[in-house]
């Protein structure tokens, strides 16, 4: 979602600063956040010390700073036209937000809602692992083999790779050198086009 539909980054470093200095991060102001990673997987790297109840609660205080910061939000270019020309049983979003953020974050983008969503709060192991991936080509029903993961960031990008599918990389968050593992990388989505055929769907792009 972030990064590939929509870019956040602005309010997630915000927010995420703003949320160490509340939970007493060293540096607080300067902390990097890492793309494409749940936040339940920062806030044990960041807060080891928090037991189960107080991860839930740093999960509850980060969420609620994300969605209530949406001024700079916007949604990718090419986004909106490669969603339209979908069909809606043949894709997902795949992301390591929680469940919460995600629908916060595409009602403020005005973006459709997919059938089919795999939150990082519905899986036991986050981006890099493949089980988010391979769990939405199970909902989508499909082997991972048949399906393309589209990815912004080195996180996802391996759990893609490791979950079976073909990745197509885009460019924005991370430069061309960080995607190397991609099967294919584009500069936007303003350069991917999706085609029912009889065959399937047939999609075309130009790559970098």
């Amino acid at each position: 979602m972030d990064g590939v539909l929509i870019s956040s980054i602005g309010s997630a470093v915000r927010c995420w600063r703003r949320w160490a200095k509340i939970y007493g991060v060293p540096d607080a102001d300067n902390v990097e956040l890492p793309h494409g990673v749940r936040a339940t997987d920062t806030i044990r790297v960041w807060r080891p010390d928090l037991d189960e109840a107080g991860v839930r609660e740093a999960l509850r205080v980060i969420e609620d700073l994300e969605i209530e910061d949406t001024g700079d939000l916007k949604v990718l270019p090419g986004v909106r036209e490669l969603l339209a020309s979908l069909p809606p049983e043949r894709w997902s979003i795949v992301t390591s937000a929680t469940h919460r953020l995600l629908l916060g974050r595409l009602k403020a983008a005005e973006l459709p809602l997919p059938a089919r969503i795999i939150a990082g709060d519905d899986v036991v192991h986050g981006k890099p692992h493949p089980e988010p991936y391979m769990t939405g080509a199970r909902l989508l029903g499909f082997a991972p083999a048949d399906c393309i993961v589209v990815e912004d960031a080195p996180a996802g990008v391996g759990a893609g790779i490791a979950a079976g599918c073909r990745v197509l990389g885009v460019l924005g968050t991370h430069e061309a050198e960080k995607l190397t593992a991609c099967t294919w990388i584009v500069p936007s989505l303003t350069k991917v086009r999706a085609t029912t055929t009889a065959e399937g769907l047939e999609l075309e792009f130009e790559t970098v």
